[in-house]
């Protein structure tokens, strides 16, 4: 992480010599760059990123994930979609505009954690901290998160792009069995992995409930009504009569299931010591995603309640309720203007509408310095590019980069004025 900060200091000069360009590093090898405006009156925004990434092997990717080799006009690597992207990206743009002798009139922050993915406690936590100290408050923040979308929703011939207003919540739970350890020639009824494999069974079979229609998801295929082919377009703009039958749908997918209900996933069973010995203990690890109508306590009870088992002992690892949802109406102007840019950088898109974010992001650190959080990722995704998001062969088209750039590009000018501007003219020089 240090090679980071000596090479943006390397390939973006203008941005590090800059009068009004001021960078530190945070918690060791987050930076935080502020870019001073020339109108104090105005609020400054942020635009968030982060450079750490999740594992990964050579077994199963076509190039080595950490070469960054490009081939046949994609650029692969671990981080090409997560993030590494924007935080290039952002900085690029930035770099880009100095050299045109551009001046921002509104102040912003540029915030790159490092550690993103093992919930950002030294990186964006600390940078959030060191702000909301100095009385900082932000007009909005912008984040990765949803991105354009392209055949990933059944129906929509468009493409479409989600902005994400709010993330789900997240709790990891610890269930454990204990038992009084013997030989496995004389065993009891039930051991302490068996015990212990009913209860995530259980939890595994009954899903928790339908919570469609109750959270901002509704808002999305509402707002999306008009992308829809016949009849479903009928069905969305209804949705206040056929919000079942659509839960129901979204149900039978993984990807979509995630939308309407709180997620269960086992991730971890541990169990035995040795193939003659009745195991004395059982562990697994179970996390769901919580959904934005649902809260942390809620979860619990009726685990509690599935389970239905006083020999499973239940402990939180740790927990979080869903991010509030920020506002994305005509009046919101973060959200307006990320919309602007959006049709202005990827004009095939047919419309814009709010999304929920299931994963979590750096974002949620910030609470305390906005109302106005909003996740998207200038990436263009079609329905097999999802599976490569900390998967293998995680790759980015170098036109969809380049776009990605005139995104942040349009978007820091795009956020100059106190109302949203109109569209101006692009700039090819990229």
């Amino acid at each position: 992480m240090e090679e980071f900060g000596a090479y943006i200091r390397k390939v973006f000069p203008r941005v590090f010599s800059s009068s009004f360009v001021h960078h530190e590093v945070v918690g060791g090898f987050s930076h935080l760059f502020t870019v001073h405006g020339s109108d104090p009156l105005l609020q400054p925004y942020m635009l968030l990123a982060h450079l750490d990434v999740v594992p990964a092997s050579d077994e199963g990717w076509e190039v080595p994930p950490f070469s960054g080799q490009e081939r046949d006009g994609f650029l692969y690597g671990r981080g090409t979609l997560d993030d590494k992207n924007a935080a290039m990206g952002i900085l690029q743009a930035l770099e880009f505009l100095l050299k045109r002798n551009y001046k921002p009139i509104r102040s912003f922050y540029i915030a790159i954690g490092h550690d993103e993915e093992v919930s950002g406690r030294d990186g964006a936590r600390k940078i959030a901290s060191k702000l909301e100290s100095a009385g900082v408050r932000l007009s909005f923040l912008s984040d990765e998160g949803l991105a354009v979308l392209d055949g990933v929703m059944k129906g929509i011939e468009r493409p479409v792009a989600l902005v994400g207003t709010t993330e789900k919540g997240s709790i990891t739970l610890t269930l454990t069995v204990q038992s009084v350890p013997g030989h496995s020639s004389f065993p009891p009824k039930e051991t302490s992995i068996g015990i212990l494999a009913a209860a995530v069974s259980r939890l595994e079979q009954n899903p928790l409930p339908s919570l469609f229609g109750k959270g901002p998801e509704l808002a999305t295929f509402e707002q999306l009504a008009t992308q829809f082919t016949f009849p479903l377009n009928i069905v969305m703009a209804n949705l206040w009569l056929f919000a079942p039958i659509v839960a129901r749908i979204l149900a039978w997918k993984p990807s979509t299931n995630a939308l309407v209900r709180t997620t269960t996933a086992v991730t971890l069973f541990q169990g035995g010591v040795k193939a003659n010995v009745i195991p004395p203990f059982a562990n697994a690890t179970v996390n769901f995603r919580i959904h934005p109508a649902q809260t942390v306590e809620e979860v619990l009870e009726l685990v509690r309640a599935t389970i239905a088992d006083d020999r499973v002992k239940i402990s939180v690892q740790e927990a979080f309720n869903p991010l509030p949802v920020s506002p994305y109406d005509e009046d919101s102007f973060g959200f307006q203007v990320i919309r602007h840019t959006i049709h202005e950088i990827f004009s095939e898109v047919g419309a814009v509408a709010p999304g929920v974010c299931i994963g979590n992001t750096d974002s949620r650190h910030y609470l305390n310095l906005t109302k106005n959080i909003y996740r998207f990722s200038p990436i263009w995704l079609k329905a097999e590019d999802l599976s490569r998001i900390h998967g293998l062969n995680e790759r980015i088209s170098l036109e969809m980069y380049e776009r990605g750039v005139q995104f942040y590009l349009h978007l820091i000018q795009n956020s100059d004025t106190p109302e949203l501007p109109k569209a101006h003219k692009s700039l090819h020089e990229l």
